[in-house]
């Protein structure tokens, strides 16, 4: 395997990674609801946080990448990966019988979640740009194909929870500590690949452009634009598909991590035709139809009650995502390539804290919302039994009661034939208030997406206002240069 090959696909693999860690973790947020008794938006700030640490890294790791070198911050985040495990599973020993509440667990499992994230990020900040550098003539294309690693982790991670996360294993339960410890047999692949290998220097840094120059790029309105663009890609993708299953799972019972892994090998293949795709409508024609296709995709979602709706919303939304990422990174690429790495990692930045800081807690703020609203209305008396022993709030939204993770878990994860015929019944209104909160969540993220579809409409009219879209190249002197 030659040099550039092999960078690329050690790449591709810090993706498997990082999209087995993704999709662990989102399975097991039933099994840490139950055992440390956390409410949704709990749930949703732990998940939130490792997003968070993703976004904040890259965009420090972008602006030294040049200076410091690729491999020498790949080596960094290969141990920050095997890091992260150690301290994510010490929430249980942490945690002990309950007795001192549940705050240490917490933190041992945000700062756990929020190490594997800062890997994440220094991977991101560092794949992008060589990849960019590796395949200058088609970085659109690349990258999607790079960024293939992700929903194949995906796949992985969600076979895997499948199998052996919570009590709805196909096989047989395993511990959720055993489950989030897998990923290190991947990382030790791509650091065996990464050994040694030689890493090219970025057109940027060739081209002798200084970090004030690249800090330059951020006054133009467009990559502004792009920026804001972004961080809406980061909430509807990466913080929706945090919780996809966890809400999905009441709809389908047992088949939530099937669907999840539908998407994700959907978005799999279709990056792999990116390039083609471009070509015929250019990266804004596909980023403009691609919004339209999700927020179709999240209404759907949020609507179907059966196996074949349930089927062909999760394939409207699977189509509608996949490019979102990628592609964007590829526009950044090719209209400012003087901002190099930093440019760059300023769009996975802002994605990544979008969906850290609004998407996962936002979205586990409007599943509390309307569970709660909806169990306050139907069943007060019930509402009173499982709520939970304090409020949370989200931005300016007003505070709330949510359920409590860990009493609700007791009954939900209970078999009938357990119960009597009245905890029979509390179960039934308990999937039914989780579903209709899960359900309202997905339907108001749909705003997120159509926003984005005007977004992208503006710019393609903006570009063909100036003739059309076209990539630009760096000339060795710094200065950029329309070539297509």
């Amino acid at each position: 395997m030659d040099n550039t090959k092999r960078l690329f696909v050690a790449s591709f693999v810090t993706l498997i990674v990082a999209g087995i860690g993704f999709a662990i973790r989102g399975a097991i947020l039933g099994d840490l609801g139950t055992q440390f008794g956390f409410t949704k938006t709990d749930l949703g700030t732990i998940t939130g946080g490792g997003l968070v640490g993703f976004g904040l890294v890259i965009l420090l790791a972008s602006a030294i990448a040049d200076r410091v070198g690729y491999g020498k911050l790949l080596a960094v985040a290969f141990g920050l990966h095997i890091t992260s495990v150690i301290v994510t599973i010490s929430a249980t020993p942490i945690y002990g019988d309950g007795s001192g509440g549940n705050a240490n667990a917490y933190w041992a499992l945000y700062i756990g979640m929020f190490m594997f994230a800062i890997g994440n990020g220094i991977v991101e900040a560092v794949i992008n740009p060589l990849t960019a550098t590796l395949y200058p003539e088609e970085r659109t294309h690349y990258l999607n194909v790079l960024h293939a690693g992700w929903p194949a982790g995906l796949i992985i991670g969600g076979v895997l929870a499948f199998a052996f996360a919570s009590s709805d294993a196909a096989l047989a339960q395993v511990r959720w500590e055993i489950l989030i410890g897998l990923y290190i047999i991947p990382t030790l692949i791509y650091g065996t690949m990464l050994y040694r290998a030689h890493f090219p220097v970025s057109d940027a840094a060739v081209a002798g452009v200084s970090v004030k120059s690249m800090l330059k790029e951020f006054a133009a309105p467009v990559l502004l634009f792009l920026l804001l663009l972004h961080a809406m890609v980061g909430y509807v993708e990466l913080g929706t598909d945090s919780w996809i299953v966890n809400i999905m799972q009441n709809v389908i019972q047992g088949q939530a991590f099937l669907l999840f892994i539908y998407t994700s090998a959907l978005m799999f293949v279709l990056r792999f035709f990116a390039g083609p795709i471009v070509h015929r409508i250019n990266p804004l024609g596909l980023l403009f139809a691609s919004s339209m296709v999700a927020t179709a995709g999240l209404l759907m979602l949020g609507s179907s009650a059966t196996g074949i709706t349930i089927i062909v919303a999760a394939t409207v939304y699977g189509a509608g995502k996949t490019f979102f990422w990628p592609t964007m990174l590829g526009v950044v690429s090719e209209q400012f390539p003087r901002g190099g790495a930093l440019t760059l990692g300023a769009v996975g930045g802002i994605g990544m804290l979008s969906a850290g800081l609004l998407g996962g807690p936002g979205i586990g703020y409007k599943q509390d919302y309307f569970a709660t609203q909806y169990l306050q209305e139907q069943h007060p008396a019930l509402y009173e039994v499982y709520k939970a022993p304090s409020e949370r709030g989200f931005l300016m939204f007003p505070r709330i009661t949510g359920l409590d993770g860990a009493k609700t878990g007791a009954i939900l994860e209970a078999s009938s034939g357990s119960l009597t015929t009245v905890e029979n019944e509390y179960k039934g209104a308990l999937i039914r208030a989780s579903t209709h909160g899960g359900q309202m969540a997905l339907k108001w993220t749909a705003l997120v997406p159509l926003m984005m579809t005007l977004g992208f409409l503006g710019l393609i009219v903006y570009f063909r206002s100036r003739g059309g879209y076209s990539a630009v190249s760096i000339n060795n002197d710094g200065s950029g240069l329309s070539t297509r």
